[in-house]
């Protein structure tokens, strides 16, 4: 989730409707400034007994992102606390149970993503070996409760963890227990990113399946395999889903800002402090008649925090997120981006992904990313067949596209090894959630505590 670092006074009043559209707007690059931003999270764990650390234990999660000063990272502090670490790849913040997230920075090709994931990845795992700390790739924590787990001192979470059981039974199973990897895209115009988004919403369920690795709930299957997918279907229905109205003609910014003003706000930042607006409506705050500030006006910066507090599959801010992905293990935080940038980021590839896709009712949308959190590639495709069988047209699709960008290693390499890890997926017909059930009811002998064998 976004980090807020400062509120200031000399931030423009929203006067006009054109200050709203203005951050889609302001994301419109040429081709060649397109930038990939991926974003992973991992669950933190204590070695010796396998509880997830509180913020100020010793060795906790404040500890942790201390010591990444030693590789050149500098603390946010919100209210004293320190909230997230920044540095030349990005941000490394807390998630609401402790959950560490690597916001990378904008970067021209995969290689270079997987290389700040490794650099990452071997910072915390160092900082990690001096305090018995472990890190795990779910989607979904395995065997904690909600109890169980703690919460970090950030207030927006304060404010979100009130409102969440108001309007869904499983929003804060979603702060808590849930772990994701997304990527951010570029677009060049209102009609290139309208296509992107419509292109990844569509997709987004096969994203879902893919990558679906959540099949365990409180240390027993739940009987999905993407449960993590399932719990945006009763998170909030005001601020999730499939947004039918990106498929209706005359789609673009306004249309999403209509959207995102009928969003219902969280917070407002002032003075370094969130207030709760939770509920309240952003185009009252525009007239002046926010309940939580009466008399004043929402500030640029108050409408860019709004669109960080939706939460749908395919998101726009001045970039468009795929948010469909469980979390997972190091060898597949790779491929998420792989995927999408093969598809999303050559013209060719673009029109041959919605070629398969443009001629689905919304009904069958919905069915299909309604069924894939239980399914995964067995889901039922619209018009008859698997969702295996999309995959590996798809997947042909994004190799194209990533051949196509031509992106090479010093060694000589294209982007398309990153792809390997869906390829095997897809050829063996088990998603990561069917191999950890086969484990669980094999090898394992239903021991959830073997997972932690799989940690980074």
């Amino acid at each position: 989730m976004s980090t807020r670092e400062e509120s200031g006074a000399e931030d423009p009043i929203i006067e006009s409707r054109d200050q709203l559209v203005a951050p889609m707007q302001a994301g419109e690059k040429p081709r060649e400034k397109w930038r990939i931003g991926t974003e992973h999270e991992k669950f933190v764990y204590k070695d010796y007994d396998k509880h997830a650390p509180s913020y100020d234990e010793p060795c906790g999660i404040r500890d942790m992102l201390l010591a990444l000063r030693e590789f050149g990272w500098k603390p946010v502090e919100e209210s004293g606390n320190v909230i997230a670490m920044s540095g030349k790849d990005g941000t490394v913040s807390l998630e609401p149970a402790g959950q560490l997230e690597l916001s990378g920075a904008p970067l021209e090709d995969l290689h270079q993503t997987c290389a700040e994931t490794g650099r990452h990845l071997t910072q915390v795992k160092a900082i990690g070996e001096k305090c018995d700390v472990k890190f795990l790739g779910l989607g979904m924590w395995p065997d904690k409760t909600r109890e169980e787990l703690p919460v970090m001192p950030k207030g927006r979470y304060e404010i979100m963890m009130r409102h969440m059981p108001k309007v869904g039974s499983l929003g804060l199973d979603m702060m808590l227990r849930t772990c994701t990897i997304q990527v951010n895209l570029d677009y060049e115009s209102e009609a290139c990113m309208v296509k992107k988004f419509r292109v990844g919403l569509a997709l987004q369920p096969l994203a879902t399946a893919l990558f679906a690795n959540s099949p365990f709930t409180e240390g027993k299957p739940n009987g999905f395999l993407s449960y993590r997918s399932h719990i945006w279907s009763d998170t909030d229905p005001h601020r999730t889903g499939m947004l039918p109205f990106v498929f209706e003609d005359g789609f673009g910014y306004e249309r999403y800002v209509d959207y995102m003003l009928d969003v219902p706000m969280y917070f407002v930042f002032r003075d370094g402090k969130y207030i709760d607006a939770a509920g309240q409506s952003f185009r009252d705050f525009l007239k002046g008649e926010l309940p939580a500030l009466p008399g004043e006006k929402p500030r640029e910066g108050d409408w860019w925090d709004h669109l960080s507090t939706a939460f749908p599959e395919v998101r726009l801010k001045s970039f468009l997120e795929m948010r469909g992905a469980d979390g997972g293990p190091w060898s597949r935080i790779c491929a998420l981006p792989a995927f999408w940038v093969g598809l999303l980021y050559d013209g060719t590839a673009l029109d041959a992904a919605w070629d398969l896709v443009k001629d689905w009712s919304m009904e069958e949308r919905e069915a299909l990313r309604d069924a894939v959190p239980r399914l995964a590639l067995d889901a039922d495709l619209p018009g008859g067949g698997k969702l295996r069988d999309l995959a590996r047209e798809v997947l042909a699709i994004s190799r194209a596209g990533l051949n196509a960008r031509a992106r090479l290693n010093s060694s000589g390499d294209n982007e398309t090894g990153f792809l390997k890890p869906l390829d095997e997926i897809v050829e063996s017909g088990k998603v990561p959630a069917q191999r950890l059930l086969d484990l669980y009811h094999g090898e394992w002998n239903g021991d959830i505590g073997r997972v932690y064998e799989h940690s980074f």
